[in-house]
């Protein structure tokens, strides 16, 4: 399976739908994986929640009909899914910096967000070597911070250097996804395995875990072989992802990332 044809694939059914309800169910067929797989997995190819990329999309269209048509303002905002005229407005004039109605009045500099398109060839032929291992349930100690799965590749090795300097060697970076806040924000934590005053307790439940070892603790290396991760393993993946956060495991200059299973 090619993930890129795939996702090729996806973005022209969704180019073709912008009109229509999109069922995310749906699209997570043409990858062959689930929902909050497919969420996970576009957000990280592509630095952008695939929420906010259709909604990018519709309302480029929008611009497009609104500059070229006669068609009310109402009726464009139903046409691309959103529920009244005011919500369009808002999200509209939040993208392009001036309301509908002025969209005539004010065309030049419109911005376009581009569909967009994989390179096929980027597939890496590369086999992903993995184990599975048990791990019983763990408490960690340690500190998050906010970020997104765009900006955690600058705000993880950020946070881990203030880690460092400010308690010492750690043993566990961990990425939680907050789902109910958009598929692209998440925590990055920094946990240790000794309780240190000032840190958060976090319980991490007895589970089964796919553990990929790369053979670096460089935070371009771990992110290189995390987005090769879900690129290529995700959706062939024979097993169901466990809604828990992901660990990276520091020890012997190497990182274990490990990702959980049902048991």
């Amino acid at each position: 399976m090619n993930i890129y044809a795939s996702l090729n694939e996806m973005i022209e059914y969704i180019e073709e739908n912008l009109e229509n309800k999109i069922e995310y169910n749906k699209l997570a067929q043409f990858l062959g994986t689930n929902e909050v797989m497919l969420q996970r997995l576009f957000s990280m190819l592509c630095n952008i929640s695939l929420s906010e990329y259709i909604r990018k999309r519709r309302l480029t269209k929008a611009a497009i009909d609104l500059i070229n048509g006669q068609e009310k303002i109402i009726d464009i905002a139903v046409k691309y899914q959103y529920d009244n005229a005011t919500s369009f407005s808002r999200a509209f004039e939040k993208f392009y910096g001036v309301k509908p109605s002025q969209i005539k009045k004010e065309p030049i500099g419109l911005k376009v967000f581009s569909k967009i398109h994989f390179d096929q060839q980027e597939e890496d032929n590369e086999n992903i070597e993995y184990s599975i291992i048990d791990r019983e349930k763990m408490t960690l100690y340690g500190k998050k911070v906010g970020t997104t799965i765009r900006d955690i590749r600058v705000d993880a090795p950020a946070f881990c250097n203030e880690m460092g300097r400010n308690y010492g060697d750690f043993q566990y970076g961990m990425t939680e996804y907050i789902e109910r806040f958009g598929e692209t924000k998440c925590y990055f934590w920094v946990l240790f395995e000794d309780a240190i005053e000032g840190l958060e307790a976090y319980e991490i439940p007895k589970s089964k875990w796919i553990s990929i070892r790369i053979n670096s603790q460089e935070a371009k290396d771990i992110q290189k072989q995390i987005r090769k991760f879900y690129a290529k393993f995700i959706p062939s993946c024979e097993y169901k992802i466990r809604e828990l956060p992901e660990l990276e495991y520091y020890h012997d200059d190497i990182t274990d990332f490990l990702v959980p299973i049902e048991l």
